[in-house]
């Protein structure tokens, strides 16, 4: 039986950033994989995702080419090219986890891993034959998969989940996504893009719910002008998959209406994997489908840990990484802080993009913060209008008695490259003067920034 230091299972980004920083402390280290190295993230999620909306950008500028100026005579799109590019960019990463892996002396073990008492871990490999290895740390990072609803059972085929669009065989005609958190608008935007008829059916009152309530708006808006059909407050209750295509059956305050389309992509939120991986067996406490753990990511078995998509906090691969840092930086016996949740950002990729920090202004107002905010629309940016997207804003939320920075939430073009200022600045307690008083270079789309500060202080140029 082999003997670690820490031992790792999952290789998703929080799993494998773990797993290097633990071998740069000088912990003997072992990673555990079921599938392939990078986990959901470098394979089926974020990396691959983005190459696929980097070749919608690129034919919606061609579809666009006159309004620069430029005439492109025959152009058209391969939609197997498409799909196999994002699937070599996600060979690529993959290769380079391997290669971390390699770099950082960790020992990777393929096969599927099970918790066992005593801070050990049986991994049965494809050919079935089982290993036992030990370790005095065990750190959980599992991750999470596509979440079904039992209105909407996915075939595969029909009904799929985020897995099934990234490689479909044929470019449907016409696609229903479920869901408008980060996933669902993303393929929406990558199939209107390609050109699909797209419809987005959202549970809440407006799509992606979790941002600003003026983002919201704004992301309707530009979805609409490009030709998605939004429907908010909208339940698909029944879906028939006994025809040719597939027949959803939608729930409004309206009443019901029937929709079809070739597929219905289900996007509404992912469930952990946290089965059948011995966390009863041990007695791991667990509170709805989350691994229970301290600021350390302690759980309350000594020995093991737990970070990512299975613990409470937000399921962003950037979120991952850094528990999984401070979780083997603070069995290190390094002085380490919390996470502060509410100082992470959050990106979606979709066109327009998204990205946004902190409070929105109806959690500050619901805290008691009484509020400056100041908007500044693309509109009014040189950089925003030489570069053809104007849609989106930036908007700042700050406390009106100490200056704190609150908030801050973009659309538009490229703000996801934007929002880190926001993240630095709220983390170095940054107040709206300084913003204000730091140089912002011109032209550029992060001066929206500066500008938003100034109208929230009455001291904005150029609106």
């Amino acid at each position: 039986m082999s003997k670690f230091d820490v031992i790792v299972l999952g290789s998703g980004p929080g799993g494998y950033v773990t797993a290097i920083r633990a071998s740069q402390l000088g912990f003997k280290t072992a990673i555990i994989e079921k599938e392939s190295l990078g986990g959901v993230c470098l394979n089926w999620g974020c990396i691959p995702t983005k190459a696929l909306l980097k070749s919608a950008q690129v034919f919606e500028y061609l579809k666009h080419a006159d309004d620069y100026g430029l005439t492109i005579e025959n152009y058209d799109k391969d939609f197997d090219a498409v799909v196999n590019r994002s699937r070599n960019v996600a060979g690529t990463m993959s290769k380079g986890v391997q290669f971390l892996m390699k770099k950082n002396k960790i020992e990777v073990i393929m096969g599927f891993g099970t918790l066992k008492a005593g801070k050990k871990v049986a991994v049965a490999s494809e050919g079935g034959t089982e290993t036992v290895y030990e370790a005095d740390h065990v750190i959980i990072a599992t991750g999470a998969r596509a979440r079904e609803l039992p209105s909407l059972p996915q075939d595969g085929k029909k009904v799929i989940g985020y897995r099934e669009a990234m490689t479909l065989p044929k470019q449907p005609k016409k696609l229903i996504v479920v869901g408008s958190g980060a996933i669902g608008v993303e393929f929406a935007y990558f199939y209107n893009a390609m050109g699909t008829d797209v419809t987005i059916v959202e549970y809440m009152p407006r799509i992606v719910p979790v941002e600003d309530e003026e983002i919201s708006k704004q992301m309707e808006r530009s979805f609409t002008k490009s030709g998605i059909k939004v429907m908010t407050s909208a339940e698909v209750t029944k879906v028939d998959t006994s025809g040719k295509g597939v027949k959803a059956t939608v729930k409004t305050d309206k009443g019901e209406e029937v929709l079809s389309a070739d597929i219905v992509l289900s996007a509404v939120g992912i469930k952990t994997n946290i089965e059948n991986i011995g966390l009863e067996e041990l007695g791991i406490a667990t509170d709805r489908d989350k691994i229970i753990v301290n600021d350390f990511y302690q759980t309350n078995l000594p020995g093991y840990y737990a970070i990512g998509d299975v613990t409470s906090g937000q399921a962003l691969a950037h979120v991952a990484s850094a528990e999984g840092i401070l979780c083997v930086e603070k069995i290190a016996g390094q002085h380490v802080e919390p996470i502060d949740y509410n100082n992470v950002p959050g990106c979606t990729y979709c066109f327009p993009e998204v990205a946004s920090v902190g409070y929105t202004e109806e959690q500050a107002k619901e805290k008691g913060f009484e509020i400056k905010v100041g908007k500044f629309p693309f509109t009014a940016s040189g950089k925003a209008q030489a570069g053809g997207h104007t849609d989106g804003f930036v908007k700042v939320i700050f406390d009106a008695k100490y200056g704190e920075w609150l908030g801050c939430h973009m659309i538009g073009a490229g703000v996801t490259d934007m929002i880190a200022e926001a993240v630095v600045g709220r983390k170095l307690e940054t107040t709206g003067h300084e913003i204000l008083k730091a140089v912002h270079p011109h032209p550029t789309m992060s001066e929206a920034v500066m500008e938003a500060v100034a109208a929230a202080y009455d001291e904005v140029i150029h609106i």
